[in-house]
């Protein structure tokens, strides 16, 4: 079975961020690249299938990115 490589978490937030706001996408199993979009799961799941891509999963991107800010104790 072949090891899937995760993207570091800087690389994946870029990748949502390129995302259009509030829709759904389609993201490749290795987070490397998204796949489709849709404006319901349904019309990105149909999508991403119509590309043959093997192990997507689905997530909505939010209205809007809100900073955030964390503290450590």
């Amino acid at each position: 079975m072949e090891s899937i490589k995760k993207p570091v978490a800087s690389q994946r937030l870029e990748l949502l961020r390129s995302a259009p706001m509030n829709t759904w996408i389609a993201m490749s199993a290795d987070e490397s690249h998204i796949v489709a979009t849709g404006s319901t799961f349904m019309e990105a799941d149909e999508a991403a299938k119509k590309t043959g891509e093997e192990g997507y999963f689905l997530t909505k991107t939010p209205n809007s990115w809100l900073p955030r800010a964390m503290r450590t104790i």
